[in-house]
């Protein structure tokens, strides 16, 4: 059961298109209990389940933020690209919004490397050393610097493997499901009526193509955090 009010009204829900579900020939039979209804094709999520499993990933990442844990969002369709950044970045999360690279948790030895020379790479790029090499070699350096903010530039502050991982479309984001599930990193997943909600550790039944749907899913977890990263500053 949830333990705090997050105000999540149905009626914001609707209007944010969070019900519409995919067309009734595209889901998966798991989802059965979370839907309500068929119109014109479409499945019908319960949105009052909705608001029950959005509370309590709310109380969750609430309590997670309130103990000083880590969260990485995961979003990387264009639609939601810039809303993940800002929304991150306004809670202090790292963040994936542009492409996934497949290893990136599991093989995180190998990003960690990575984001070594990314971080070298700035460094020079603010100092301006990078200018006092030859033109050719300098040039490779600046396309390397632009390809690493590109892939891991949401991540470049991230020293260690985050403790819960966000995923904003599961079968977008189904390589980082995996390698969250193969590490045993708990991870709260929207997901749509054609998606698996066995998956993730909290499933969050909500239209995950629209992007006000996203957003409203999104913010509700982005202010629980928020909420909670203020109570472990105040008890610090």
């Amino acid at each position: 059961m949830t333990k705090r009010c997050w105000n999540i009204i149905l009626e914001e829900m609707l209007e944010e298109a969070v019900h519409l579900g995919h067309n009734t020939r595209k889901w998966n039979p798991k989802m059965a209990p979370y839907i309500s209804a068929k119109r014109k094709g479409i499945h019908i999520t319960n949105l009052t389940r909705t608001a029950r499993f959005l509370s309590e990933a709310c109380d969750l990442v609430f309590d997670a933020a309130s103990r000083g844990k880590q969260f990485l969002i995961v979003g990387t369709k264009k639609e939601a690209a810039d809303s993940v950044a800002r929304a991150a970045i306004r809670a202090r999360c790292h963040y994936v919004n542009k492409k996934w690279i497949g290893g990136m948790l599991t093989n995180w030895y190998i990003t960690e490397t990575k984001l070594h020379k990314f971080r070298d790479l700035r460094t020079q790029q603010k100092t301006g050393r990078l200018n006092s090499f030859p033109k050719g070699d300098a040039a490779i350096l600046k396309r390397q610097l632009s390809h690493l903010e590109t892939h891991l530039g949401g991540i470049k502050y991230m020293t260690r493997l985050p403790d819960i991982v966000i995923i904003l479309h599961q079968q977008e984001e189904y390589t980082a499901l995996q390698e969250c599930i193969t590490l045993e990193i708990p991870t709260i997943c929207l997901i749509d009526t054609n998606c698996d909600p066995d998956l993730a550790d909290i499933s969050i039944p909500a239209n995950d193509d629209t992007i006000t749907s996203i957003r409203f899913i999104l913010n509700k977890l982005i202010f629980a955090i928020c909420e909670g990263r203020s109570s472990y500053i105040r008890n610090f």
